[in-house]
């Protein structure tokens, strides 16, 4: 394990500073940031400055031209996900790709606005997409490296192993991600995001039902439990008329033609199922929770509201210069600060199997084929919440 990793950012907004922070923990495998680029170049510049990074690239093109670049991490909007994974393919790069792995963002035959178009249309073409960037891996031979942390945080990493342990059935999963709302631009117009709440926040605990719910196939039969059938409503609450007509907004508004309220029912090959929740409706701070319903035990995580720390102020001036936790709003009372959230979350876990998937070279945890997994229950999701049906996969 001796060979150094150097990796290629791609961005250098919120995700990017997560994954930044997250490499300097990596020391010790030799693994470093290279280079860095973004738009405009100055927010790469100033990125590069901060993080100690030597070289700040012009553009994509002269990232992937660099022959000392290993893995590109692409930290960007949904809808260039697909086209710099593909280039990054081509160019003989591994891929790291955040969440989603791909959305529908519109082209030939879209709607306008794009968050018309029917969704089963959306379905069949990011599946499309999804195995175009599955294969343009495959036949370059490089790791597509799919980044969902929630598979990576210790709690979750003890709970899916409470639950082999148990020897048990997993009849229910009970998963959220939840918050007040994303002050991203991009993410209120489908164009860019692919969907609202559900395609931003959702791909962590449906990809984790999804995960859970294979490895117990694997495990009892030597092949996974698949997803069968999908069934969910969606919708934008901010626009209930006595919320428009309330003069404070503590929520973020604004959405136009993507959804902040989504619930999905997953029913699996066994019959077994589980219950996603995904919105930009919930005030008081994130909430990242799963539960794990066994036919011989019960597992419950709480990654962003943890007890082993509470912290009161009378005030928000008080703890003003401190960081509390992601999307709380406010400072004042009782709040729970998260003193090593981007541990928690795994971020750092994620990174480090994905630098030793590439030094050793060996399939990483967490893949492609799960990002595609994802996204077609998604906008399956999405098909089901538009024509009031459950749909079959």
């Amino acid at each position: 394990m001796s060979k150094s990793i150097t990796i290629g950012l791609v961005g250098a907004g919120f995700v990017a500073n997560i994954h930044a922070r997250s490499y300097r923990r990596l020391r010790d495998l030799g693994a470093r940031i290279g280079a860095v680029t973004a738009v405009p170049v100055e927010q790469a510049e100033a990125f590069a400055q901060e993080y100690e990074i030597e070289v700040v690239c012009k553009d994509f093109e002269d990232l992937l031209h660099r022959p000392e670049i290993d893995i590109v991490d692409i930290c960007v909007p949904n809808n260039l996900h697909a086209p710099f994974t593909i280039a990054a393919a081509e160019a003989g790069k591994h891929i790291i790709c955040e969440k989603p792995l791909t959305g529908y963002f519109g082209g030939e035959g879209a709607a306008d606005p794009v968050g018309d178009t029917p969704k089963g249309v959306m379905l069949a073409e990011v599946v499309r997409t999804a195995e175009r960037m599955i294969a343009a891996a495959e036949s370059n031979g490089v790791k597509l490296m799919y980044a969902e942390n929630w598979l990576y945080s210790p709690p979750i990493q003890k709970a899916l192993r409470l639950a082999r342990a148990s020897g048990g059935t997993i009849l229910e999963i009970r998963a959220q991600e939840c918050h007040s709302g994303s002050h991203a631009g991009y993410s209120k117009e489908w164009r860019y995001a692919g969907g609202g709440a559900l395609i931003r926040v959702g791909p962590h605990p449906l990809g984790t039902a999804i995960y859970a719910k294979q490895q117990e196939g694997l495990l009892r039969d030597g092949k996974p439990i698949g997803v069968r059938s999908v069934l969910a409503e969606t919708g934008d609450l901010s626009r209930v008329r006595s919320v428009e007509a309330e003069e404070k907004k503590w929520l973020v508004g604004g959405w136009k033609d993507v959804e902040n309220w989504s619930t999905v029912i997953l029913t699996f090959e066994d019959g077994t199922h589980a219950i996603i929740f995904a919105s930009d409706t919930v005030l008081g701070g994130m909430e990242d929770t799963l539960e794990i319903f066994l036919s011989n035990a019960r597992v419950a995580c709480d990654m962003t509201h943890s007890t082993m720390m509470r912290a009161y102020a009378p005030d928000p001036s008080v703890f003003a210069e401190e960081y509390l936790a992601e999307k709380l709003e406010t400072k004042a009372g009782w709040s729970y600060p998260a003193f090593d959230e981007e541990w928690l979350l795994g971020y750092p876990q994620e990174l480090r199997d994905f630098v030793e998937a590439v030094k050793e070279d060996r399939p990483p945890m967490v893949d492609g084929r799960l990002g595609l997994d994802v996204i077609r229950v998604i906008y399956a999701a999405y098909q089901s919440a538009e024509e009031g049906r459950r749909v079959d996969l």
